[in-house]
């Protein structure tokens, strides 16, 4: 699970770590007006984009409901249409324009939530397969906000596997299957954000991928996961999730223009994410313009592999330093921001930075991360499960799956056991305790410190240790979301860092015992019973 930085760099060049600002699409430059329009039946809109692709608004309710590439009807039949959040229903106002280059269907409600005001705009460029998108939600906030489209399956087969649930039977809240032994869930189809290039599903020559777009306005931060993809006997859903709440560690971003994105058609070799900043010139409520926004600058230090973030209630943004430090932020909106360090993903150091339109704020950052000279040290602090036990499997599959390696109850022996040993997740009805085994000489027999650090729980739960005789204190729970999580393909809560002071007289000369425990008075059975996910631990 050791982040790859040169997947962070590509991500951030395809525009996912923030905005980059032009004119015009490169190919809306040449223009064909061969088949590129606009037409309106009464009941819907149709547009085209003269290269191939046609697409249907229905003006009930702003549903996609066709979505053709060369005569191939791409939107499956009988199922629902295509549409942002669970569909605006039948209050929705639905309008359309054709100006020049340029194809603007705006759908939007003003009762979301009650009173609140939802836009949605789908945007057609002559001589362009894409469909750009973008979403405006006001203060009222939305539920689900993302976009859903459904796919033919029959013409569209290849989806990545994990979340394809078609002939599966329910395990866990009727959102996690077992299919032909194996454990699915459109949960299992997530990535980082800050690795979101495009994605899709092909087959018969056709492939739709959709280009995620600046995440800005969404939440969590770099390294937030979310659904991406589902296969049901229906259909194939290719899906962007702007918000969800699942297990998202901030609150959702409101009077914020969610976007630009696109949903691209083409063949079967995975599209580049197209320009988009030319939606900057269409009007959108709530889009920024280059000339609007600023920058920061600086170096980042104290650490070799890093990440720098940038986040208030309004934005979030990230930049990877280059190999001597220095980096540029993305061009961001004015504010004040809290600007954090991550060693990996662990915040290692956080600070304050004003950005003002058009100007560049200098801003250095240094890890402020001890780590002291260790009796044992068992994984590396980076805010991952790193390299333990099904580590690797985690964000892919159930923990009930069978192809996770036996979860324990393990015991770890310092100078002999490897580190993929040593659980990723502890759960309290599963695999608990944990027992590390360690010798010490008469030398070493004085107060120490063990530290163990967690990267998510679920239901309060939190480690408490007995090393030898000795039990320490009852510790208070982290701040964690109020969501699944270590069953849903995630590992990322919020880190938390439990330090128990163990004296002098809890230790012997030779062989010393430390057990920790799961402690939690909430959760259910099994693998929903609390449990948390493992960053390191230490004893110094």
């Amino acid at each position: 699970m050791a982040h790859n930085r040169r997947s962070f760099l590509a991500a951030g060049a395809a525009g996912v770590a923030g905005l980059t600002f032009g004119t015009l699409p490169a190919a809306a430059a040449r223009p064909s007006d061969a088949g590129f329009g606009l037409t309106d039946n009464g009941a819907s809109y149709t547009a085209s984009t003269g290269a191939g692709l046609t697409f249907t608004i229905k003006k009930g309710n702003g549903d996609l409901i066709s979505l053709n590439y060369q005569g191939v009807e791409l939107q499956p039949r009988g199922t629902n249409g295509s549409h942002v959040e669970s569909g605006l229903g039948n209050t929705a106002r639905v309008t359309a324009t054709q100006d020049g280059t340029y194809i603007v269907i705006t759908e939007s409600v003003t009762n979301w939530r009650g009173s609140g005001t939802l836009i949605h705009y789908f945007v057609a460029v002559n001589g362009l397969n894409n469909i750009y998108m973008a979403t405006y939600v006001d203060s009222k906030g939305a539920g689900e906000l993302r976009w859903i489209q459904y796919l033919n399956r029959e013409v569209l087969a290849n989806i990545h596997t994990p979340s394809d649930v078609r002939g599966g039977t329910p395990i866990e809240s009727k959102d996690i299957d077992l299919v032909g032994g194996q454990t699915r869930s459109k949960y299992y189809s997530n990535r980082p954000a800050v690795e979101l290039v495009p994605r899709g599903v092909t087959g018969n020559g056709i492939g739709v991928y959709m280009a995620y777009g600046n995440r800005e306005s969404s939440s969590g931060g770099p390294f937030f996961r979310d659904i991406e993809q589902q296969g049901t006997g229906a259909s194939v859903e290719l899906y962007n999730y702007l918000w969800s709440g699942h297990n998202d560690t901030e609150a959702q971003r409101l009077d914020v223009l969610y976007g630009p994105y696109a949903l691209m058609v083409a063949d079967e070799t995975t599209p580049d994410s197209p320009d988009m900043t030319f939606m900057g010139g269409l009007g959108l409520r709530g889009y920024v313009p280059e000339s609007g926004r600023g920058y920061v600058s600086g170096t980042a230090s104290g650490i070799s592999c890093c990440l720098v973030g940038f986040a208030n209630s309004q934005a979030q943004y990230w930049a990877v330093p280059n190999p001597d430090g220095t980096f540029t932020s993305p061009p961001m909106k004015p504010g004040a921001y809290a600007q954090t360090l991550f060693q990996g993903e662990l915040e290692v150091a956080r600070t304050r930075v004003t950005v003002a339109a058009g100007a560049t704020s200098a801003q250095d950052i240094a890890s402020a991360w001890n780590t002291p000279d260790a009796v044992f040290r068992i994984g590396d602090w980076d805010g991952t499960p790193g390299s333990f036990n099904n580590a690797g499997n985690v964000t892919r599959m159930h923990p009930s799956d069978t192809r996770m390696s036996d979860w324990g109850p393990t015991t770890f022996t310092v100078g002999d056991s490897d580190v993929s040993s040593f659980p990723a997740y502890q759960w309290k009805d599963v695999n608990s305790p944990t027992t590390i085994q360690f010798t010490l000489g008469p030398d070493q027999i004085t107060d120490r410190t063990v530290r163990i650090g967690i990267t998510a729980a679920y239901a309060g739960a939190r480690p408490q240790i007995q090393l030898n005789d000795w039990t320490s204190p009852t510790p208070e729970p982290s701040t964690q979301p109020k969501s699944r999580s270590l069953t849903i393909g995630t590992y990322r809560g919020n880190n938390a860092q439990f330090s128990f002071q163990v004296p002098t007289s809890a230790f012997v000369a030779g062989t010393n015992t430390l057990v920790i425990d799961v402690i939690s008075g909430s959760g259910s059975a099994g693998y929903l019973s609390a449990g948390f996910s493992y960053d390191c631990v230490d004893m110094y």
